[in-house]
C-alpha cells in the first residue's frame, strides 16, 4: 500500500481546455485547487513531457480558434480587418504625401526657429558673462577703496 496522500485527480480533458484558453500555470492549478507542482508531476505522468512544452502544445489550439473568431469578425467589422491587416500582415497606416513644398516650407521654418533660438541662448549667456565680469569689476574696486 503507498505511504502519503491519495493522487490529486485532474482531468486530462479540462486540462487541455484550460490550457487552450491561455489561462496561467496559477490559474489552472487553482482550478484544480492544488500546487504547481502536482500539474507539473501530471504533465510528466500523463503527456511524458514537462508542464511548459505540454501548455504550449495544448495552447496552440485557443490560438487558433481565437484566430477563427476574429477572421469571421473582420467579415463584418471594419475596425478588426484593419487591426488584423495590421498585426498579421504588417500593414500599416500611411501619410501620403504628393506636393512635398509645404514640408519643405516646414523644414525651412523649423530651421529659422531652431537658429533663432540658438542666437538668443547665445546673446544670453554672453550678456550673462558681460554682468559677472560688471559685478566682479565693481567688487574689486570697492576692496580697494577700503584699503
Amino acid at each position: 500500500m503507498p505511504a502519503g496522500r491519495p493522487r490529486k485527480e485532474i482531468d486530462k480533458d479540462n486540462f487541455e481546455k484550460l490550457c487552450g484558453l491561455q489561462c496561467t500555470l496559477d490559474e489552472i492549478s487553482g482550478f484544480f485547487n492544488c500546487s504547481y507542482d502536482t500539474i507539473r508531476r501530471f504533465c510528466q505522468r500523463t503527456y511524458g513531457k514537462n508542464f511548459e512544452t505540454v501548455y504550449k502544445e495544448h495552447s496552440m489550439v485557443g490560438k487558433i480558434s481565437l484566430r477563427r473568431a476574429q477572421m469571421k469578425l473582420a467579415e463584418k467589422s471594419a475596425a478588426m480587418a484593419i487591426f488584423l491587416g495590421k498585426n498579421m500582415l504588417g500593414q500599416k497606416d500611411q501619410l501620403e504625401v504628393e506636393d512635398s513644398r509645404a514640408l519643405d516650407k516646414l523644414d525651412e521654418i523649423l530651421a529659422g526657429v531652431k537658429e533663432d533660438a540658438v542666437q538668443s541662448e547665445a546673446v544670453r549667456i554672453h550678456s550673462e558673462r558681460e554682468q559677472a565680469v560688471e559685478s566682479e569689476s565693481r567688487s574689486g574696486q570697492e576692496r580697494e577703496d577700503v584699503c
